[in-house]
């Protein structure tokens, strides 16, 4: 399950920056333990993301995976774009300065 999720937020953020020509991965780090993981990268074209996550207790017999990270990325306007996040048990939460809040 997390090993989903990882990807799934990575997949989000590589779709979201979605450049125009290939990147090249020019930083890469992941640590991945029994009840924990971390991991970052930074692409040729300025893309960075960063993530960790672990296992939270919510009572007896119930977990949940707590994730906490950012990402950025520079859009087709020339803007540098910068998301942070958490994702728990109340879902995925972004935060941003072009995100609407609600």
């Amino acid at each position: 399950m997390k090993t989903i999720l990882v990807f799934a937020c990575l997949s989000m953020a590589l779709c979201l920056a979605a450049p125009a020509q290939e990147a090249e991965i020019v930083e890469q780090k992941s640590e991945v333990n029994a009840d924990s993981y971390n991991y970052s990268f930074e692409t040729s074209d300025g893309t960075k993301q960063e993530q960790h996550g672990t296992v939270k207790n919510l009572g007896p017999e119930e977990e949940a995976l707590q994730v906490a990270g950012s990402y950025s990325y520079v859009g087709d306007d020339g803007q540098t774009y910068s998301i942070t996040y958490v994702a728990d048990e109340n879902g995925f939460q972004p935060q941003g300065e072009h995100i609407p809040h609600l």
